[in-house]
């Protein structure tokens, strides 16, 4: 069986992650967004060494997809400052979920693609590889756990019970 795994999210990056929020509802009509701010990160690594990057997403459900924004809050080198320099809007990255972390993620490294940047979310490994010469942008591997399952089904459940009302566009999570 060839490795085909099912894209999940689309993600950029953005300088300003309400601005940019409100422009993809007034566009699109996506919403609403679910913001997490300033994410605490375990392990964090940057191209194999130590990394602690600070940023912030807001993420909306739109039909089996997501749109996820991100929102870096420093300068310091990073998978997001890789593609996109600051104070400018990209496209970063795919996303899926992976039934077999190690294997997914060894299909790309054994075909000479580099992990920009890898840790874990809670009990979640993640990592971004970088595509971006061959596909002009990143790949996040995201591992199949319980507590991602259930962040993404509340970010759809929250576009599915949306009545489209402007000041409940932007949720702020704890």
């Amino acid at each position: 069986m060839s490795f085909q795994p099912t894209i999940i999210q689309y993600a950029w990056v953005v300088p300003d992650l309400i601005e940019a929020a409100q422009r993809w509802h007034a566009t699109t009509g996506i919403g609403p967004f679910l913001v997490n701010r300033d994410l605490k990160l375990d392990q964090p690594r940057y191209r194999g060494a130590p990394s602690a990057t600070r940023f912030s997403t807001a993420v909306a459900q739109h039909g089996d997809v997501q749109i996820e924004l991100v929102e870096q809050l420093d300068d310091t080198r990073s998978a997001y400052r890789d593609t996109v320099p600051a104070g400018q809007t990209g496209f970063h990255h795919v996303a899926f979920i992976a039934g077999d972390y190690d294997a997914d993620l060894a299909h790309y490294v054994d075909q000479g693609f580099e992990v920009a940047a890898d840790g874990l979310f809670g009990p979640m490994r993640y990592a971004y590889v970088d595509t971006s010469a061959t596909l002009g942008h990143m790949i996040e591997i995201v591992e199949d756990k319980p507590a991602i399952r259930a962040f993404f089904g509340a970010v759809r459940k929250a576009a599915e019970r949306w009545d489209r009302d402007p000041a409940t566009l932007i949720r702020e999570l704890g």
